[in-house]
């Protein structure tokens, strides 16, 4: 972390606990997700003689991240205010602050909840979900949170000001909109393909009359683990009212395995069909399944089209940001196949 920044953060926490002689420790900063910075660390303070220790998460607005216009800090912290008092495992809210003069940009602060998040792109990743779907019990533990999200009363929760899709076609469109969007503002080449499949899109959008919750990335890298069990859904930037479809189509995706047949390199397919329909009473729509997952090449080919623009503008020093650039061929060919190129 800065080390200018490391006093301020201090003083910062230590007047919204009413500690005094607070001290931060274990100060980590992660390298994972691409719209915000991310540091994990331990307040500590005494009170008399008792010393107590809260693990806390700051997530700050660089400024010129990827998604930044379609996911702010305000609204992700309105949602884990909203979901902290249901069943689903989420990060603890505690402080939002849009005065930039505070840390010289937005953040907000949540809870560090316990728990490991294995990339599953990495050697040792694969190794840990492998051995985790021999287990059984995690496998059963994504399937379950993920009924858990779907079954939510949003209404109750407060979640309503996300804005829930007319029924018919509104959600799907709605969705193409967005990525239409973000690809027009990165101001990349046009793409053939890229065109064919939204102009494909377009014309075969699904009609959908349920409504839940959707995270809009739920997978094995999104998700802590703790003890074989899924501790907190992460990384709230995607979520929308939408179609359950949506995510179970990205459960099944093969971009979210890799050399194995697990769906998210963890859960059995046939398990995990037999556990969520079990759980919401949802039949899942392998048609539909399909349409969304042409939908999230559009929205791969939006991400890394932003993604690698910024990087040569100049606007972000993300080396990570560059590399995508070679990830665009490989969506774009994965479009044509499903388009029967």
């Amino acid at each position: 972390m800065n080390d200018a920044l490391m006093p301020r953060i201090r003083d910062y926490v230590a007047d919204r606990l009413s500690a005094r002689d607070l001290m931060l420790e274990r100060v980590e900063r992660i390298a994972v997700g691409w719209s915000h910075e991310t540091w994990l660390f331990d307040a500590v303070w005494r009170d008399g003689s008792a010393q107590h220790r809260l693990g806390l998460c700051l997530r700050r607005d660089p400024g010129n991240a990827l998604l930044r216009h379609l996911s702010t800090l305000e609204t992700q912290f309105k949602v884990l205010q909203c979901l902290e008092l249901t069943e689903l495992p989420t990060p603890k809210p505690y402080w939002f602050e849009s005065d930039a003069a505070i840390l010289d940009a937005p953040f907000l602060v949540m809870e560090k909840v316990a728990g490991v998040c294995p990339s599953p792109w990495g050697r040792e990743g694969r190794a840990f979900y492998a051995a985790a779907a021999q287990r059984g019990t995690l496998p059963n533990s994504f399937t379950r949170t993920l009924a858990t999200l779907h079954n939510l009363d949003w209404r109750a929760a407060g979640l309503d000001f996300l804005g829930a899709p007319m029924p018919g076609k509104a959600f799907a469109q709605r969705e193409i909109a967005k990525w239409r969007e973000l690809i027009a503002a990165s101001d990349h080449p046009p793409e053939p393909i890229l065109t064919d499949l939204v102009g494909w899109l377009e014309a075969n959008a699904p009609t959908t009359d349920r409504v839940c919750l959707v995270h809009g990335a739920y997978r094995t890298g999104n998700l802590l683990i703790d003890d074989d069990r899924i501790s907190a859904v992460l990384d709230w930037e995607l979520q929308v009212l939408g179609d359950p479809m949506y995510d179970v189509a990205y459960v099944l995706s093969d971009l979210n395995r890799e050399g194995t047949p697990l769906l998210s390199n963890l859960v059995e397919r046939d398990a995990f069909f037999r556990d969520y329909e079990a759980a919401t009473g949802f039949t899942i729509d392998e048609n539909v399944c399909r349409y969304y997952n042409a939908l999230y090449a559009m929205r791969s080919a939006a991400f890394w089209m932003s993604a690698s623009g910024l990087y040569t503008s100049g606007r972000s020093n993300d080396i990570r940001l560059a590399r995508t650039a070679y990830s665009l061929p490989d969506v774009l060919d994965r479009a044509a196949k499903e388009l029967g190129y």
